[in-house]
């Protein structure tokens, strides 16, 4: 190993910079990885524009990246599941302590929990780069590095679908066809739903959407009431859906989803937008339909690698555009302008492969 560890580090607001840093020595508990492909994700290039999302705020300078998989190069003394050469996952949101959360399996839901480029934590878009073993999984021979690094994305649409009770039959509307709705739709199918109508405002996304599995799709432009594409959705699945998934975030999508959910159905709310917003609450209330937040995941890795394993899922057609990561800054520029799907980074000089 050189000394060197290039690394993708944001210092403020638009000021996004490639640094050396220290290589790090893993703890008892940890393992030092050497990173393979690293995914941008949304909340990368929100950082970068803003220097903020809602209240965690950035203050000092912080690598990015957290969809992510890489090479045990180190194991720290107390670990006895990995070893040195095995390739890995890795969950970017890891415990600090024991509490109420941890305990009943929501460790998601911790206060003090440690997540990969929320400030102030650094993320892995680096060469090197050491973590939890506990929260490092072992990648099938079978299943690539560039799969790995998008069981994050994909663990997002786990969450989701299990949030929403997807099952077998179930009817689902998907509003918002960027990485996070197309990999509800992977998972959403692969539970069992029998119907997905999918929406968004690039008839390319929805191409690729219909390649991926969606029943249907269905264009949307801005100013578009949301009763009547409520109403549009039920004309496409010649029923009102089951469960709707909102990916985008957005007020009037929002609205849609909830006037376009079945009574007694369920809205999960996976996008992040404004802090306040205007829904159509009393209908909902009056309908049954139970509204679900959806914060990050928890325990979705073993079964986004076994459904990865099996052939189930195929995330592989979500990878649009690869960069080494001497290119970050034309990568971060490339998903800035939403070309594409995925932008992935590879980390690793000598192995450029997926």
């Amino acid at each position: 190993m050189a000394g060197e560890n290039l690394s993708v580090v944001l210092h403020a607001k638009g000021d996004l910079r490639l640094e050396n840093r220290p290589i790090p020595e893993p703890g008892p508990n940890e393992v030092l990885l050497q990173m393979h492909s690293v995914g941008i994700c949304g909340s990368d290039v929100h950082y970068w524009q803003n220097g903020r999302i809602g209240d965690f705020v950035l203050t000092k300078p912080m690598v990015l990246g957290h969809e992510a998989a890489g090479r045990v190069m180190k194991v720290g003394s107390e670990v006895k599941h990995l070893k040195v050469g095995d390739r890995v996952a890795i969950e970017p949101g890891v415990p600090r302590e024991m509490d109420e959360f941890f305990k009943n399996g929501r460790y998601n839901l911790s206060p003090t929990i440690f997540f990969c480029a929320t400030p102030p934590d650094d993320g892995n878009l680096c060469q090197y780069y050491k973590h939890s073993a506990n929260f490092c999984y072992k990648l099938p021979d079978n299943v690539t590095f560039e799969e790995g690094a998008l069981i994050e994305p994909l663990s997002v649409g786990i969450h989701a679908c299990r949030r929403a009770g997807v099952t077998l039959g179930t009817t689902v509307l998907i509003c918002g066809a960027g990485p996070i709705g197309l990999v509800c739709l992977l998972v959403a199918k692969a539970m069992g739903a029998s119907q997905v109508v999918i929406t968004d405002l690039a008839p390319e996304r929805l191409t690729m959407a219909k390649e991926l599995g969606a029943d249907f799709q269905l264009t949307v432009k801005r100013g578009d009431a949301p009763r009547q594409l409520a109403e549009s959705v039920e004309e496409k699945l010649g029923t009102q859906p089951h469960v709707s998934i909102e990916c985008s975030g957005v007020e009037s999508s929002i609205q849609t989803a909830i006037y376009a959910t079945r009574p007694g159905g369920v809205v999960t709310l996976v996008g992040l937008g404004a802090e306040m917003a205007n829904i159509p609450l009393i209908h909902a209330a009056v309908r049954e339909v139970d509204i679900r937040g959806v914060f990050r995941y928890c325990n979705t890795w073993p079964r986004a690698i076994a459904m990865l394993a099996s052939g189930k899922v195929n995330v592989k057609p979500l990878v649009t555009h690869r960069f080494p990561l001497e290119q970050a800054v034309q990568a971060f520029e490339t998903s800035r302008q939403g070309l594409g799907i995925k932008v992935m980074l590879k980390c690793d000089q000598n192995d450029q492969k997926p």
